[in-house]
């Protein structure tokens, strides 16, 4: 018992080592945005589809490509637009004229880590053609399916403020995401060392600065690790009870779906290890409630009317819980 209370101990202090080294290769190119990394790297060690949210300028996508670039995997970038078609992600089936038959083309969609920038304005069309892929891990093009390598991860942006030629995310996929992070604005003593790290240096070349610092084996290894640790009886009937509050409030006319329950367990358990423990407590579960449900409920007319917003209901409802302790 004693043996295997130092081994899990080890693979946690591992786990952190590497994720230390992660954090210092990233700040090579960005300034701040420490807890958007914290959760990008979270949500990578879940195996979650992350949504980031923010205005322009605030390095969403440069994130996004630092995370994948740190990531020795097959990494690919789309650009959404309104024409963009179904094909132009999963693929098409294209006709060999030497066998007289149609071969599968994969789109862009086929590799491990995939950005998809400003996602939110491609039309319901090609937004569904996401469904499959974003939940099992696979595609299906007329009749034969074609499985994901580990890992498949989708990290998307979109912008909050222009409405203009975008297109609302159906609810089927939001739930799919793990996250919504919301980016803000750097601080004043942010902005003064982005100039001061960036002037006379091109995006292009910050990046090149970057080396590869984890492959698709350790990452695996280090989810398996996640999976070990422990969360008690009460914890979890405390997340139960959370989520169960999101389908009963009167201010909310869409609650969380149990898929909700399973990114709020899986992610404590990831935040637990990231801070060095085996073991969730109540405060992780707490922290996650906001990123992991932000996105999944959906508030009344009348709530949104009053200035309400997603982040100050999660925060109700989480304290109307009661905490075990």
């Amino acid at each position: 018992m004693e043996q295997h209370f130092y081994e899990e101990r080890s693979q946690i202090t591992e786990l952190n080592e590497a994720l230390s080294v992660i954090r210092t290769e990233i700040a090579k190119v960005i300034v701040g945005q420490q807890e958007l990394i914290d959760l990008l790297l979270i949500g990578m060690l879940c195996d979650g589809h992350i949504l980031i949210e923010g205005v322009p300028g605030v390095a969403k996508t440069l994130v996004a490509k630092l995370v994948a670039k740190i990531t020795d995997v097959r990494f690919s970038r789309l650009q959404f637009t309104p024409d963009m078609m179904p094909s132009d992600v999963i693929g098409t089936a294209v006709f060999n004229p030497k066998e007289g038959s149609f071969n599968f083309k994969p789109g862009p969609v086929f590799s491990n880590i995939v950005l998809i920038d400003e996602i939110n304005r491609a039309p319901a069309k090609t937004q569904a053609a996401l469904f499959e892929v974003m939940e099992e891990r696979q595609v299906t093009v007329d009749g034969h399916t074609y499985p994901m390598d580990y890992p498949f991860i989708v990290l998307a942006t979109q912008n909050p403020i222009e409405q203009e030629g975008t297109y609302r995310l159906p609810e089927a996929q939001l739930d799919r995401f793990l996250f919504k992070l919301q980016v803000g604005y750097p601080t004043l003593q942010e902005e003064i060392l982005i100039l001061q790290q960036q002037q006379g240096k091109t995006q292009q070349e910050m990046l090149q600065q970057v080396n590869k610092m984890i492959t698709a084996q350790a990452l695996h290894r280090f989810r398996n690790i996640i999976q070990e640790v422990k969360i008690e009886t009460r914890l979890l009937e405390y997340i139960a009870h959370v989520i169960n509050e999101t389908r009963n409030s009167a201010s909310l006319f869409l609650g969380a779906s149990p898929r909700a329950s399973l990114a709020l367990l899986k992610s404590s358990k990831a935040l637990a290890a990231t801070r060095g423990r085996d073991f969730v407590i109540p405060e992780d579960i707490i922290e996650m409630a906001p990123h992991v449900l932000r996105h999944r409920i959906m508030l009344t007319p009348e709530k949104e009317m009053e200035g309400v917003t997603a982040d100050d209901l999660i925060g109700e409802i989480v304290k109307s819980a009661e905490v075990p302790r």
